[in-house]
């Protein structure tokens, strides 16, 4: 009877498989502003952009990574709450929560330049090498063009076969979209081509008791530095920055053909 109902039961479909588990290993961490409500992070050029939220506190500033000093600031007027934050070619792009609308900066002087309209929210942006991937809470992710801003596309998240909503910060990290799932302690991996989530880190243990006497928000803040291959990772009002290493690697190593 057991061999017989084995035999019977259906094969378990590629979009309904568990995620694979990516453990990692904390390189090191340095101090960040305790006064940041972490939205949006990235890396470049040997500093970090952050994009800080509430309304009253929302700005975009430029971060010494090793020591947490903010070398550079723009405070956000403060009928916006800031959310997400990525480059493109000399720019900045920062998203606003309900006002559905983004600001546009020089990413050098951090004037800002111009600014453009979406329905709906925002929550995390990042990029690939042709277009503006954005969030909005949702279990969708929108595509825009980098030059009109206009939306081109977007692409359904689904979780063992089903939607995975409240996708906050973004990155796109090795051909993959990296995600914080927000009110989670963890980050996913997606497949830009299938929506698929198909690796998940869970960074329940980062902070450790001490880090959380002064109390914390969420995980939330990805950045990548694709010339060194570094990942790092923070959390809203969170007192450190932590960079991380990913094992096994090899689950990183081929978009849209990871190993199981």
């Amino acid at each position: 009877m057991h061999m017989a109902h084995a035999l019977e039961a259906p094969l378990m479909t590629e979009a309904a498989r568990p995620p694979a588990v990516l453990e990692y290993n904390v390189v090191k961490s340095s101090p960040h502003d305790r006064g940041a409500f972490t939205q949006g992070l990235i890396l470049r050029d040997g500093f970090f952009y952050e994009s800080t939220g509430l309304n009253g506190r929302s700005s975009v500033r430029k971060v010494k990574p090793e020591t947490g000093e903010v070398v550079q600031h723009e405070t956000v007027p403060r009928e916006y709450f800031a959310e997400g934050l990525t480059d493109w070619k000399g720019k900045l792009i920062q998203l606003t929560w309900q006002s559905g609308k983004a600001f546009v900066y020089d990413l050098k002087t951090f004037k800002r330049e111009g600014e453009f309209a979406y329905s709906g929210e925002g929550w995390g942006i990042t990029h690939d090498d042709k277009r503006l991937i954005m969030s909005d809470g949702s279990a969708s992710l929108r595509f825009l063009d980098p030059k009109t801003y206009q939306q081109t596309g977007n692409l359904e998240v689904t979780y063992q076969g089903k939607p995975l909503a409240n996708l906050n910060e973004l990155e796109f990290v090795r051909g993959r979209i990296f995600a914080n799932v927000w009110q989670s302690n963890s980050i996913v991996v997606i497949d830009p081509a299938s929506g698929r989530v198909t690796a998940q880190i869970n960074l329940a243990g980062l902070l450790s008791a001490d880090d959380r006497a002064v109390p914390v928000d969420v995980l939330n803040g990805i950045a990548y530095d694709a010339s060194k291959d570094r990942l790092f990772v923070t959390g809203k009002l969170w007192p450190k920055v932590f960079e991380i290493k990913l094992e096994p690697t090899d689950l990183l190593d081929k978009p849209h053909q990871l190993k199981r």
